[in-house]
């Protein structure tokens, strides 16, 4: 009796201790909207979001802990809502962030040795050519790239680029990317971006034919020069109007560019020039790789759905807009929002 006893209190215990380690292991980072996350070479976790027209910093050291939020600057008209929000990433001497504010002009922040945010450059050359506010940003060294949607003519959308060579003090003369030949590309859907040495990879959602497809383009040469956007899988999603789904793109161990994105209500992935693969079903998906092997994020009637290698599907509970960042050979971060909470998980793999 005693030793069935003992039996069902140890079970018990482990329950309640792994009920427990499940519980730590989500945090409510803070309140605000539209997290985005960066991680730099020490491997700590670096997150920008917006409350009305405040910018927010959040960092990490592993994904374990997080500091407590700190005002990066007040930016009048910030958007941050609907996929539209600040953007970070790490360079060789420090953070650099973008924000676009509701006239459509997109400022940059440095974060200097000394800890402090200062605003630098402006990024765009011609005022008010951001104004849907959907932008991206990434970095690799020293070199920086903000990719957004600007204004090509009075109605239409073209993909526009600016590069820093210096990680975020001046920007480069702005280029456009890719210009649709139906007059604009898909209006409100976020474009991705990555960037790995000199290569820069942007993914979009197109506009042709009717088709509300995902093209990516490429450049070898650190922005200077593209090539033909590329179609991502091979069937066209027909829709008279926008889905408001940009989706996610990573760069694997072998310089591959992995893809993810929403056809109406599923979820694929593909490599360029490859068919794509049903990932499950839901909206606003994203995309990060570890040891070449692909892990997934998404939503699905309000609750956000990881996928880890070997297809096991996580439900992290309710939220939108899920981000994942690689942390280490084991374990990945994801950052989302719930209604008015920024809240993060670390997922062993």
């Amino acid at each position: 009796m005693k030793t069935t006893v003992s039996v069902i209190l140890s079970l018990l215990m482990m329950l309640a201790g792994y009920a427990q380690e499940n519980h730590n292991s989500k945090f409510v980072i803070a309140h605000g909207h539209m997290p985005a996350i960066a991680r730099d070479k020490g491997n700590n976790i670096h997150i920008v979001y917006g409350t009305g027209d405040s910018i927010m910093y959040v960092f990490s050291e592993g994904g374990k802990s997080y500091s407590t939020p700190s005002l990066v600057a007040v930016l009048p008209g910030l958007f941050a809502s609907a996929m539209r929000g600040p953007q970070i990433a790490a360079v060789n001497n420090g953070l650099v962030i973008i924000a676009c504010d509701k006239e459509g002009n997109l400022f940059c922040y440095r974060k200097n040795a000394a800890g402090k945010w200062y605003q630098s450059q402006q990024v765009n050359n011609t005022n008010g050519i951001s104004k849907e506010g959907l932008t991206a940003l990434d970095a690799d060294g020293s070199n920086a790239y903000a990719v957004w949607l600007g204004v090509n003519n009075p109605k239409g959308q073209s993909v526009y680029l600016a590069r820093s060579v210096d990680g975020g003090k001046t920007w480069n003369k702005n280029i456009i990317v890719y210009a649709s030949p139906s007059g604009t590309v898909c209006e409100c859907c976020k474009p991705s971006l990555k960037v790995s040495g000199n290569k820069v990879y942007i993914m979009f959602r197109n506009f042709l034919e009717g088709n509300r497809d995902l093209y990516l383009i490429k450049s070898a040469d650190g922005g200077k020069n593209f090539g033909k956007a590329q179609k991502l899988g091979i069937g066209s999603w027909q829709l008279d109007g926008c889905p408001m789904d940009g989706g996610g793109v990573a760069i694997n161990e072998n310089e591959t560019p992995e893809t993810v994105w929403r056809r109406e209500g599923e979820i694929y992935s593909a490599e360029p020039g490859q068919p794509e693969k049903e990932v499950g079903q839901g909206k606003s998906c994203t995309v990060e790789t570890i040891n070449n092997k692909n892990v997934y994020a998404w939503a699905n009637h309000g609750n956000i759905i990881i996928k880890k290698p070997g297809n096991a599907e996580i439900n992290m509970g309710k939220g939108n807009l899920p981000l994942l960042k690689r942390l280490n050979n084991e374990e990945i971060i994801c950052v989302w929002e719930n209604e008015d909470e920024i809240q993060a998980s670390v997922i062993k793999l």
